[in-house]
């Protein structure tokens, strides 16, 4: 056993350089002077970024771990700075991103008598963790650290909490940094599969002739895109995807019916209600894409493989199900399945596919769906787009089509406003290499907007396109079409100029005000690297997001376009925004 007399602090800094750690986010603070200490006093090939506010670190190692597929680091420090990660937090357990969250807390022997930012962050976060830990002993850093790393990649991944009381990190450890880990009641299935039931899986798929696969954030975390291309090329089954899912499968593909769901294309949409089978891998039929669970798929075979066995039966209970990761069961599913008869099938999605094509109107004032399809083609489909979260992410997932795994991040099952600024900072510190395009409403944009300072510092190439049409569009669009235009709390009147904001920063901005201008300045932004630009596109104010399936509503409920004017009054919808 290795003994090394050192403080917690440099031990901590020492298990997480051999966890391969590239990056801490992070920000400052009493509790935690002893770790941030120790990045100076340990040597280490750790970079330290530090932000402008705790919730940005969050969400910056949230875009690090999706763009990389690797697990990040967050510090802060106790109190108010361990508070304002949990958003950040939640985001990442709801689309199972990996984290790792360190946060101070007092010194042990005042934990729980209201000692100077002192709070109970480990009972506060306990429902939007995968697991969480209180340092009892300098001498646990180095299995702790050890076990953080495994349960949060491992399986279904998620964040995992450490609180650290200020005497640990800045006590003696003595113990042994090559600690192994003790967890024997968890359990993954990262190998293990029922042969019989993907037997049986087969035989069911078999008699389809109007098949649908569905692939999920699953099938990406689980490095299973070349196997779900192979079955899906195998069966001749056309694919869609969620939202999170977009680019597990090329969206160029002649099989593709892009993402599915409230704002999804009109023909995955029905697909999924004219199909005999469904085949879900790796989604958890989250609700906006199940709609209105009794009419969902209610003629077709539904099938679901899934990781995690609490999500099978949870919304949607299926006829077949295998608890497996993605990838095991698409490689053993390909073994005993075969090509369909669907010919008939893919005629008629392709008949969709020319009948309810994603289209926008060019006439008229600039359009968030004309600078997005304009940013498509000229950057050829190959950017990380990172998405705030409204209309434009909608527009955004319609109108860039995306081809490769991991080069689409938005926020998900959380749909956190203020996401994309800073999440797209830590993709692109995670892919230095490569065009990193964020996607931010007005709205978004202003909850984040200072971590620009973060990207001016560490002067990173990101693009920042801020769609600006002075609304918090999403919510105004519900107004209008069920609450007969009756807008409250939605005008963003007194918006700032954002290119001087930008000039504060010493970040380049471009103002974008006329449809003509669209291809010149998203020219003048791509060829600028010299560290971040902004692009402040004043668009039209009162646009709406096609097609759209009312929250609660069944998806033969779809509405393709606008209503027309003087129409049927929209009955309001039943779930949230």
């Amino acid at each position: 056993m290795e003994k090394i007399v050192m403080d917690g602090g440099q031990a901590l800094i020492k298990c997480l350089e051999a966890e391969g750690v590239e990056y801490i986010f992070g920000y400052s603070g009493g509790s935690v002077i002893p770790i941030f200490d120790a990045m100076i006093t340990t040597p280490s090939n750790i970079k330290f970024i530090l932000v402008r506010h705790e919730q940005g670190a969050a969400h910056m190692a949230d875009g690090y771990a999706r763009a990389t597929g690797k697990p990040a680091v967050v510090l802060v420090t106790s109190g108010p700075g361990a508070t304002n990660i949990i958003t950040g937090i939640m985001t990442a357990q709801m689309d199972s991103v990996p984290m790792i969250c360190l946060t101070g807390q007092s010194v042990s022997w005042m934990i729980g008598k209201d000692a100077f930012q002192e709070a109970d962050i480990f009972g506060m976060t306990m429902p939007v963790v995968k697991h969480s830990y209180l340092l009892k002993t300098t001498n646990d850093i180095p299995r702790t650290i050890r076990e953080a790393f495994h349960i949060s990649t491992t399986g279904r991944p998620g964040p995992v909490l450490i609180d650290i009381p200020k005497d640990m990190s800045a006590g003696p450890f003595t113990g042994d940094l090559h600690a192994e880990m003790d967890i024997p009641g968890y359990k993954t299935r990262a190998e293990s599969i029922d042969i019989d039931k993907v037997k049986e899986i087969a035989e069911a798929i078999s008699k389809s002739q109007r098949p649908v696969i569905l692939a999920g954030h699953g099938v990406m975390i689980s490095g299973a895109k070349d196997a779900l291309r192979a079955l899906a090329e195998k069966m001749k089954a056309p694919i869609t995807t969620t939202l999170l899912g977009k680019g597990i499968f090329p969206e160029t593909h002649d099989l593709s019916l892009g993402w599915l769901g409230m704002h999804g294309t009109a023909y995955a949409n029905k697909a999924m209600c004219e199909c005999d089978l469904l085949l879900n891998i790796g989604s958890r039929f989250d609700d906006r894409i199940i709609g209105d669970p009794k009419w969902f798929c209610k003629d077709a075979v539904v099938i679901h493989a899934d990781i995690d066995p609490a999500e099978i039966g949870k919304m949607i209970q299926p006829q077949y199900h295998c608890i497996a990761d993605a990838r095991i069961f698409l490689e053993e599913l390909i073994k005993h399945v075969g090509k369909l008869n669907t010919a008939e099938w893919l005629k008629t999605i392709d008949s969709w596919k020319q009948k309810y094509p994603l289209k926008f109107k060019r006439q008229g004032n600039l359009k968030m769906q004309h600078v997005i399809d304009e940013f498509y083609k000229l950057s050829e489909g190959k950017a990380v787009v990172v998405t705030d979260v409204g209309q434009h992410q909608m527009w955004a997932a319609q109108f860039y089509k995306t081809d490769e795994p991991n080069n689409f991040l938005s926020s998900g099952g959380a749909g956190t406003m203020g996401y994309g600024v800073p999440a797209a900072i830590g993709a692109q510190l995670g892919r230095p290499d490569e065009n990193v395009w964020v996607v931010v409403g007005d709205g978004g944009f202003q909850m984040t907007e200072f971590e620009l300072a973060t990207a001016a510092l560490y002067k990173l190439p990101v693009k920042f396109v801020v769609l600006n049409n002075h609304y918090l569009g999403m919510v105004r669009q519900w107004q209008e079409l069920f609450y007969e235009d009756r807008m409250s709390g939605v005008d963003l009147e007194g918006n700032p100029d954002f290119v001087k904001l930008a000039d504060a920063y010493g970040i380049k901005g471009f103002n974008l005000r006329r449809p003509g201008d669209v291809k010149r300045v998203i020219k003048a932004a791509l060829a600028y690297n010299d560290g971040p630009c902004l692009i402040n596109c004043e668009v039209e104010k009162t646009d709406n997001v096609f097609p759209m399936i009312p929250a609660g509503k069944p998806i033969e409920a779809m509405i393709i376009e606008a209503p027309k004017s003087g129409g049927k009054k929209l009955e309001k919808p039943t779930g949230s925004t």
